[in-house]
């Protein structure tokens, strides 16, 4: 399966070293199989940097081969399980599960938006599980050991202009 990675660095060996704690699996690698998705998520970044005009954005491609020894949670659209998993991870500071690899829904800004009504208590499970259903979900899959890393190849770089 290939697999794109949105990034300001070419990203030829992944890493679990210096990743963001806070996100919807936890700390890990975040890919996706929607190369548009990827390419948001490099221009996202780049605009995040952009007092420094030298950032360029990249999409790091990669082969995916699934190994049956690893521990896989796929996450089938916007569930309450999921809910609660991408809830629990956002305001965590650590990772909240053993599993290797994770598939399943992106939580975005306007899903965020969504997930924040809930967290206030402004919004029921129910009602944010409904909300969720009505934006486009794109998917990605994270990798959060060094054994589900070693399952990844690396394919080569596009620049995103």
């Amino acid at each position: 399966m290939k697999l794109y990675h949105g990034s300001t660095y070419i990203v030829e060996k992944p890493s679990l070293e210096i990743l963001n704690y806070k996100t919807d699996f936890g700390k890990g690698f975040y890919t996706t199989t929607d190369i548009e998705q990827a390419k948001r998520w490099a221009i996202i970044k780049k605009k995040r940097l952009a007092e420094n005009n030298n950032i360029k954005g990249y999409i790091n491609i990669y082969e995916y081969i699934e190994n049956q020894d690893l521990k896989i949670l796929d996450f089938i659209g916007a569930t309450e399980e999921w809910l609660d998993f991408v809830y629990e991870n956002r305001k965590s500071n650590g990772l909240l599960h053993n599993y290797d690899v994770i598939k399943g829904p992106v939580a975005d800004d306007n899903l965020f938006a969504t997930l924040k009504l809930y967290e206030k208590n402004y919004a029921s499970k129910e009602e944010t599980i409904k909300a969720l259903k009505t934006y486009k979900l794109i998917n990605q899959i994270s990798f959060h050991t060094e054994k589900a890393l070693s399952c990844i190849k690396y394919l080569g770089t596009e620049e995103v202009i």
